[in-house]
């Protein structure tokens, strides 16, 4: 049946990191232990498993499938296959594509392009035909062809001779491709909402200008992302503050895996009261600090809702050129509802003024 579902990892606490060399000290083959709600998300493929073994294409179905495909680059608009000239039989050359060389061949999910090696007058080679499914046929005529094939974004190009005479052999294309479910929660297993949650995907090596090559933006949990086999770093970010985590993640040839990230952060929700458990009051300006004391979030509601990574911060809120402020502990997968009561401030407080907010 080819590969089966690969590997299950849930990346440990100590593993939540906004620093990547910690990160690559650590092997992700080191990792181990599975949650429940991985197990749980798993159960339906993995229960075939032990009898009959899953293929490597049927563990990729189970999951939602990101059908864009890698960015081609220069690249003209589709144009179909030029005319055979006279007395020039074009030829049909049947295209399959696998995972890996021991799979069988994929049925779906498959974008097929033939580029003519020739470049054009702007340096472009031109797209001559191009389909999408699973195995593809193409009538070409001879001469050497750039073939190349696509799953979600993993991608491999072969060049392609259609001999003039005799048998045309059927093309098989390697992939060498795999897969990665990404998910998160906050603490040891506390579960995240989707929309709270984005991961992105970068090349593992760090250019000469200290940045990542961006393979993936915006990808949602429980969506399945296609790769070229090799080391990945991906960054989760939940909510939109400052609660990112990071790790290095192994993806390999013919197999799923799926990753849960730790992040330590909560959610929390700013009320300004006249007294404990009052209501909020409207029209309150938020201003959110580090310990450090830098502002890390600003917002005018009477609710003021935010995702947290943990430690200590001061809220400070202004309603009526009045200022009142509080300070706060940030626990891991701990939501909860911060008051700051209407009342005087004592001078020990250390109250900012409108003009140290502002910076």
């Amino acid at each position: 049946m080819g590969s089966s579902l690969g590997k299950v990892l849930k990346l440990p606490c100590d593993w939540s990191s906004s620093d990547a060399s910690k990160l690559k000290s650590q092997p992700v083959h080191h990792m181990t232990g599975i949650s429940n709600a991985v197990r749980c998300a798993l159960a339906g493929v993995m229960a075939l498993a032990p009898a009959y073994g899953v293929s490597a294409q049927e563990a990729f179905q189970t999951f939602k499938q990101l059908n864009s495909t890698a960015k081609m680059p220069k690249l003209n608009a589709f144009s179909a296959t030029n005319s055979a000239p006279a007395g020039i039989a074009a030829r049909d050359v049947a295209l399959e594509a696998k995972l890996t060389a021991n799979d069988q061949p994929m049925q779906e999910g498959l974008t097929w392009r033939v580029f003519s090696p020739i470049s054009d007058a702007d340096g472009k080679l031109p797209l001559l035909a191009s389909s999408e499914g699973g195995a593809a046929s193409f009538q070409l005529v001879p001469g050497d062809y750039f073939v190349n094939v696509a799953f979600g974004r993993a991608g491999v190009t072969k060049k392609v001779t259609v001999p003039a005479e005799g048998e045309v052999e059927k093309q098989v294309l390697v992939l060498d491709a795999g897969g990665v479910v990404l998910d998160a929660v906050s603490g040891s297993d506390a579960p995240i909402p989707d929309k709270e949650l984005s991961f992105s995907i970068y090349a593992s090596e760090v250019r000469e200008d200290g940045e990542r090559g961006l393979v993936m933006a915006d990808v949602k949990p429980d969506t399945i992302v296609s790769l070229n086999a090799g080391t990945y770093h991906v960054v989760s970010e939940y909510g939109d503050i400052n609660a990112v985590v990071r790790a290095d993640i192994q993806v390999e040839a013919g197999k799923l895996i799926e990753a849960t990230l730790q992040h330590r952060a909560a959610q929390i929700t700013l009320k300004l009261v006249s007294q404990p458990g009052g209501e909020a009051i409207a029209d309150t300006a938020w201003s959110v600090l580090t310990a450090a004391g830098d502002i890390v979030n600003e917002s005018v509601s009477a609710f003021s809702t935010m995702v947290l990574a943990e430690g200590e911060y001061l809220a400070v809120a202004r309603n009526k050129d009045r200022i009142y402020q509080r300070s706060f502990n940030v626990k891991a997968a701990e939501n909860t509802d911060v008051e700051v009561l209407m009342k005087e401030q004592s001078p020990e407080m250390g109250l900012l003024d409108n003009a140290v907010l502002r910076q």
